[in-house]
């Protein structure tokens, strides 16, 4: 997901419950993650997911990428111009066009709030025959926040947003760490942050999932540190394909899908591309990050998330066609 856009968003004022929450960093070698001390804690049993094995039906399609043309009253920067559609009949376009089941919604794209109107949403959505495997929340305060009103507002807002995912069907959440202006990114704050939000989303069968989406505050290597460190059984990674391809540097980026992988459970971005700073674009390995995936041994959904310009319904289409070809 393109971090300036979604920064954007949280910066414009234009959604009260937009949330984020995930681990960040900047260190870029693999003995960053070693030798940490997990937090004693006692967990809770892990999540059990069984998730499909045919091709298909662990594919999913993102929201996202088709931000310009989904209502909603928490994210204004739709383009006007284009025909709308909400969450249901994204749905069923994503069914009828893509031949996908599932879904992850972007959390400014979720319209409802009250657990009646979460109820009406997620009956609209399945009425398609489709349901949403993960929600992409966002949060404005950072869970590495040195001010502790501030790390519990982040933590706040991912309990709510594991409210939300419980409202319309949601197995999982994908938290994003917000940045601060007055603090590097802390890995101890974070995984104490964070995992108050496992242990909540543990309580309502719900896993916690950090990604990749930014080389400041979601550094990969970082993220794997937390995840370490919080050492609970419903906080896991969530690998973004093309996100830490942003460093210019291909190899990098294959390191951090492998460090992800490791860690990953429910949820993965697949992309062929990304677009970073100044409109330059950023290409993914496609066929190896699968075969780290595959190695890794996960069995999770892979999500369709097209980040650069072109036309979403073309670049969907072409993401799912690389994904059965590399899965089969």
């Amino acid at each position: 997901m393109n971090p300036v856009s979604r920064r954007e968003f949280l910066t414009g004022g234009s959604a009260a419950l937009a949330l984020a929450a995930a681990g960040c960093g900047g260190a870029r070698a693999a003995t960053a993650v070693q030798g940490e001390t997990p937090a004693a804690s006692e967990s809770p049993a892990p999540p059990h997911r069984d998730f499909p094995t045919d091709p298909r039906a662990r594919l999913a399609v993102a929201s996202y990428p088709f931000r310009e043309v989904i209502d909603s009253p928490f994210y204004r920067r739709r383009n006007p111009g284009k025909t709308g559609m909400d969450l249901p009949a994204f749905a069923a376009m994503v069914a009828e066009r893509f031949n996908v089941r599932n879904i992850e919604t972007w959390s400014p794209h979720v319209q409802a709030r009250t657990p009646d109107d979460l109820e009406k949403l997620r009956s609209g959505i399945e009425k398609s025959g489709v349901h949403v495997i993960d929600i992409a929340a966002d949060l404005r305060q950072s869970v590495y926040d040195p001010d502790p009103d501030k790390r519990k507002a982040a933590i706040d807002g991912g309990k709510q947003w594991v409210d939300v995912a419980v409202g319309i069907g949601s197995p999982s959440i994908r938290l994003h760490v917000a940045e601060t202006h007055d603090s590097p990114p802390d890995f101890t704050r974070a995984s104490d942050s964070l995992r108050e939000v496992a242990d909540y989303g543990a309580q309502h069968n719900v896993v916690i999932s950090l990604e990749n989406d930014d080389l400041v505050s979601e550094d990969a290597f970082f993220i794997a540190r937390v995840l370490d460190h919080a050492n609970h059984p419903w906080l896991h990674a969530c690998p973004d394909f093309g996100n830490s391809a942003t460093s210019g540097d291909p190899a990098f980026n294959l390191d951090a899908m492998a460090v992800l992988f490791r860690h990953a459970y429910c949820i993965s971005h697949m992309k062929d591309s990304e677009e970073g700073d100044h409109g330059k674009i950023y290409n993914a390995d496609v066929p190896a990050t699968f075969k780290i995936a595959r190695d890794s041994g996960y069995r999770g959904y892979f999500s369709m998330e097209m980040d650069r310009p072109g036309d979403p319904y073309a670049g969907t289409s072409q993401l799912i066609d690389l994904s059965l070809k590399e899965m089969a």
